[in-house]
Protein backbone atom coordinates (compact mmCIF):
# COMPACT_ATOMS: atom_id res chain seq x y z
CA UNK A 1 0.00 0.00 0.00
CA UNK A 2 2.82 2.44 0.70
CA UNK A 3 3.91 2.34 -2.96
CA UNK A 4 0.37 3.24 -3.99
CA UNK A 5 0.42 6.20 -1.59
CA UNK A 6 3.79 7.36 -2.94
CA UNK A 7 2.54 7.12 -6.54
CA UNK A 8 -0.62 9.01 -5.60
CA UNK A 9 1.25 11.84 -3.89
CA UNK A 10 3.90 12.05 -6.61
CA UNK A 11 1.14 12.41 -9.17
CA UNK A 12 -0.25 15.39 -7.28
CA UNK A 13 3.12 16.88 -6.36
CA UNK A 14 3.35 18.99 -9.49
CA UNK A 15 1.49 22.26 -10.01
CA UNK A 16 0.71 21.49 -13.67
CA UNK A 17 -0.76 18.11 -12.74
CA UNK A 18 -2.85 19.80 -10.06
CA UNK A 19 -4.07 22.29 -12.70
CA UNK A 20 -4.96 19.39 -15.00
CA UNK A 21 -6.94 17.70 -12.23
CA UNK A 22 -8.66 21.01 -11.52
CA UNK A 23 -9.62 21.40 -15.15
CA UNK A 24 -10.78 17.78 -15.45
CA UNK A 25 -13.13 18.26 -12.50
CA UNK A 26 -15.18 20.53 -14.76
CA UNK A 27 -15.16 18.45 -17.97
CA UNK A 28 -13.13 16.17 -20.25
CA UNK A 29 -10.26 17.53 -22.37
CA UNK A 30 -7.93 16.33 -25.10
CA UNK A 31 -4.15 16.73 -24.87
CA UNK A 32 -4.30 19.56 -27.41
CA UNK A 33 -6.94 21.47 -25.45
CA UNK A 34 -5.02 21.09 -22.20
CA UNK A 35 -1.84 22.12 -23.99
CA UNK A 36 -3.42 25.41 -25.05
CA UNK A 37 -5.06 26.07 -21.69
CA UNK A 38 -1.86 25.45 -19.73
CA UNK A 39 0.48 26.84 -22.41
CA UNK A 40 2.56 23.66 -22.35
CA UNK A 41 3.78 21.52 -25.24
CA UNK A 42 1.56 18.48 -25.99
CA UNK A 43 4.32 15.96 -25.05
CA UNK A 44 4.63 17.66 -21.63
CA UNK A 45 0.87 17.45 -21.10
CA UNK A 46 0.93 13.79 -22.19
CA UNK A 47 3.68 13.10 -19.64
CA UNK A 48 1.62 14.69 -16.86
CA UNK A 49 -1.50 12.80 -17.92
CA UNK A 50 0.44 9.51 -17.91
CA UNK A 51 1.40 10.13 -14.27
CA UNK A 52 -2.21 10.87 -13.36
CA UNK A 53 -3.41 7.75 -15.21
CA UNK A 54 -0.78 5.66 -13.40
CA UNK A 55 -2.06 6.97 -10.06
CA UNK A 56 -5.61 6.03 -11.07
CA UNK A 57 -6.89 9.59 -11.00
CA UNK A 58 -7.53 10.06 -14.70
CA UNK A 59 -8.86 7.80 -17.43
CA UNK A 60 -9.07 8.27 -21.16
CA UNK A 61 -11.21 7.19 -24.07
CA UNK A 62 -10.97 7.71 -27.82
CA UNK A 63 -13.18 10.26 -29.59
CA UNK A 64 -12.53 10.49 -33.33
CA UNK A 65 -8.81 11.14 -33.71
CA UNK A 66 -8.24 12.25 -30.13
CA UNK A 67 -7.81 10.67 -26.74
CA UNK A 68 -10.02 12.50 -24.28
CA UNK A 69 -9.12 12.55 -20.62
CA UNK A 70 -11.44 12.80 -17.67
CA UNK A 71 -11.11 12.70 -13.93
CA UNK A 72 -12.08 9.32 -12.53
CA UNK A 73 -14.22 10.72 -9.73
CA UNK A 74 -15.34 7.34 -8.37
CA UNK A 75 -11.74 6.08 -8.27
CA UNK A 76 -10.61 9.27 -6.55
CA UNK A 77 -13.31 8.86 -3.89
CA UNK A 78 -12.52 5.17 -3.41
CA UNK A 79 -8.77 5.83 -3.16
CA UNK A 80 -9.34 8.62 -0.69
CA UNK A 81 -11.48 6.37 1.51
CA UNK A 82 -9.02 3.48 1.52
CA UNK A 83 -5.66 5.24 1.32
CA UNK A 84 -6.43 7.80 3.99
CA UNK A 85 -8.01 5.44 6.47
CA UNK A 86 -6.28 5.36 9.83
CA UNK A 87 -5.35 1.70 9.35
CA UNK A 88 -3.74 2.25 5.94
CA UNK A 89 -1.78 5.31 7.02
CA UNK A 90 -0.56 3.44 10.10
CA UNK A 91 0.59 0.54 7.91
CA UNK A 92 2.91 2.91 6.04
CA UNK A 93 4.79 3.52 9.28
CA UNK A 94 4.96 -0.19 10.11
CA UNK A 95 8.51 -0.43 8.74
CA UNK A 96 9.72 2.18 11.22
CA UNK A 97 11.35 0.94 14.43
CA UNK A 98 8.92 2.38 16.96
CA UNK A 99 11.38 1.70 19.77
CA UNK A 100 14.35 3.49 18.17
CA UNK A 101 14.00 6.57 20.37
CA UNK A 102 13.70 4.48 23.55
CA UNK A 103 16.73 2.41 22.55
CA UNK A 104 18.82 5.54 22.02
CA UNK A 105 17.78 7.07 25.35
CA UNK A 106 18.43 3.80 27.21
CA UNK A 107 21.85 3.51 25.58
CA UNK A 108 22.69 7.10 26.54
CA UNK A 109 21.54 6.78 30.15
CA UNK A 110 22.48 3.22 31.11
CA UNK A 111 25.66 1.40 31.97
CA UNK A 112 26.71 -1.99 30.62
CA UNK A 113 25.08 -3.75 33.59
CA UNK A 114 21.72 -2.09 32.81
CA UNK A 115 21.79 0.33 35.73
CA UNK A 116 21.17 4.00 35.08
CA UNK A 117 23.90 6.63 35.18
CA UNK A 118 21.34 9.30 36.03
CA UNK A 119 17.64 10.01 35.67
CA UNK A 120 16.83 12.29 32.74
CA UNK A 121 15.20 15.61 33.54
CA UNK A 122 13.44 15.85 30.16
CA UNK A 123 9.99 14.30 30.34
CA UNK A 124 10.17 12.38 27.05
CA UNK A 125 13.52 10.84 27.97
CA UNK A 126 12.32 10.00 31.47
CA UNK A 127 9.28 8.30 29.97
CA UNK A 128 11.55 6.17 27.75
CA UNK A 129 13.63 5.19 30.79
CA UNK A 130 10.49 4.30 32.74
CA UNK A 131 9.27 2.06 29.91
CA UNK A 132 12.66 0.32 30.17
CA UNK A 133 12.53 -0.04 33.96
CA UNK A 134 8.92 -1.24 34.14
CA UNK A 135 9.84 -4.34 32.12
CA UNK A 136 11.44 -5.69 35.31
CA UNK A 137 7.93 -6.20 36.73
CA UNK A 138 5.49 -8.91 35.68
CA UNK A 139 2.08 -7.75 34.46
CA UNK A 140 -0.63 -8.49 37.00
CA UNK A 141 1.75 -9.58 39.78
CA UNK A 142 1.50 -7.60 43.02
CA UNK A 143 4.64 -6.35 44.72
CA UNK A 144 5.19 -4.89 48.17
CA UNK A 145 6.91 -1.53 48.38
CA UNK A 146 9.99 -3.31 49.70
CA UNK A 147 10.07 -5.64 46.67
CA UNK A 148 9.59 -2.69 44.31
CA UNK A 149 12.46 -0.83 45.98
CA UNK A 150 14.74 -3.88 45.70
CA UNK A 151 14.03 -4.19 41.96
CA UNK A 152 14.38 -0.45 41.33
CA UNK A 153 17.66 -0.30 43.29
CA UNK A 154 19.18 -2.41 40.51
CA UNK A 155 18.51 0.52 38.17
CA UNK A 156 19.11 3.62 40.31
CA UNK A 157 19.57 4.56 43.95
CA UNK A 158 16.64 7.03 43.89
CA UNK A 159 13.97 4.35 44.17
CA UNK A 160 11.37 6.80 45.54
CA UNK A 161 11.52 8.96 42.39
CA UNK A 162 11.39 5.92 40.11
CA UNK A 163 8.42 4.51 42.05
CA UNK A 164 6.56 7.81 42.00
CA UNK A 165 7.22 8.37 38.28
CA UNK A 166 6.21 4.83 37.31
CA UNK A 167 2.86 5.45 38.98
CA UNK A 168 2.64 9.02 37.67
CA UNK A 169 3.19 7.94 34.06
CA UNK A 170 0.54 5.23 34.45
CA UNK A 171 2.96 2.33 33.98
CA UNK A 172 2.28 0.98 37.49
CA UNK A 173 -0.50 1.40 40.01
CA UNK A 174 -0.43 1.37 43.76
CA UNK A 175 -2.95 0.70 46.41
CA UNK A 176 -3.13 1.76 50.02
CA UNK A 177 -0.52 4.49 50.49
CA UNK A 178 2.40 2.40 49.35
CA UNK A 179 1.01 -1.02 50.23
CA UNK A 180 0.99 -2.91 46.94
CA UNK A 181 2.24 -2.06 43.47
CA UNK A 182 1.54 -3.75 40.15
CA UNK A 183 2.41 -3.23 36.53
CA UNK A 184 -0.43 -2.25 34.24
Amino acid sequence: MSEELVTFFKALADKNRLKIVGLLVERSYSVEELSELLQLKPPTVSHHLAKLVEAGLVKSHAESYYNVYQLDQSMLEAKTRTMFSQQELASVASEVDADAYDKKVIKDYSRRDGSLKTLPSQRKKLEAILRYVVRAFDVGKRYSEKQVNEILAGYHEDTATLRRELVGFGLMQREGGGGEYWRI
